[in-house]
């Protein structure tokens, strides 16, 4: 997809969230962050997506305040805090009657968990309040069909903590005998999940997790490596996380199942669904 006149005030906000983090006293900083984003937007080619704009806008602000890896420490806390929970949630994959079904529900909850849009969710009470899950009713059952003979399955990650939730999916897929494959991203940007988030998660020792080698939040697949591109060609199934790799991916490569929270008025006018939905859609 392209990027809209309202994704510009977002990357604004995320540009002030950023500078904060880095200097959080240093009000001098927040605005020659702020500034120099403000001056590179006329720039910009807007029929890029949104993920290929932020991984330019976020070159130069590592650049400019030679940090980088801006969100390690939220990424730290995130995947930390998810896994205290993982003991509980792995007692309701036990007892549930289809044991996929839930872990794809937590997985896509998981995405809440995203320092790239300008409101806060609370990913924790929707774990609670969202048990019927009516978004699956459309996709899940031919994806649930398609799993009754081995597959390879590619997952393209998306955040810290969310990657948490994807191992109870990645144990289920597991279990069911499919040969899954992790993907995350090549450098930090945002809280994206990058190879060191696979290894301190224990992804690693659940799958074999490999690098798109993107610098973007979201699959961009000029930015993606060649030998990355060759795998999500050969996967069976391709199972997207996040709304990065949904604005990246779509209409440039059919064939992927959807996974994730809708964050933003622009999504939710595209996909013609409210925000906060889960979308799990095959396209």
């Amino acid at each position: 997809m392209h990027t809209t006149l309202d994704c510009i005030p977002c990357f604004l906000n995320q540009a002030l969230k950023a500078a904060r983090i880095i200097a959080p006293d240093d009000s001098k900083l927040h605005q020659d962050v702020l500034m120099d984003w403000i001056s590179a937007l006329p720039t910009m080619d807007l029929s890029m997506s949104p993920p290929a704009l932020a991984g330019i806008l976020y070159a130069r602000l590592t650049r400019m305040t030679e940090t980088p890896d801006i969100f390690s420490k939220v990424k730290k806390h995130a995947n930390a805090e998810v896994q205290t929970l993982l003991p509980g949630f792995r007692e309701t994959l036990a007892t549930s009657s289809d044991p996929l079904f839930d872990a794809l529900r937590l997985s896509i909850i998981g995405n809440y968990m995203d320092v790239g849009t300008p409101k806060q969710y609370a990913w924790s009470q929707a774990m609670e309040e969202e048990q019927c899950a009516a978004w699956a009713r459309a996709h899940y059952p031919a994806f649930r069909e398609r799993l009754a003979t081995p597959r390879s399955i590619l997952i393209l990650g998306d955040n810290a903590g969310e990657i948490v939730l994807d191992t109870l999916l990645v144990d289920e897929l597991n279990r069911l005998g499919h040969q899954i494959t992790y993907a995350v991203r090549g450098t930090p940007i945002l809280n994206d999940a990058t190879m060191e988030d696979a290894l301190s998660v224990g992804m690693t020792q659940r799958c074999e997790v490999i690098s798109s080698g993107v610098d973007t939040p979201g699959t961009v697949l000029d930015r993606c490596t060649p030998q990355f591109l060759a795998r999500m060609d050969k996967a069976d199934i391709v199972i997207s996380k996040g709304q990065g790799n949904f604005e990246a991916l779509k209409n440039n490569h059919p064939g992927i199942y959807f996974a994730f929270k809708i964050k933003c008025p622009v999504i939710a006018d595209i996909i013609g669904r409210p925000e906060k939905t889960s979308m799990f859609e095959y396209i």
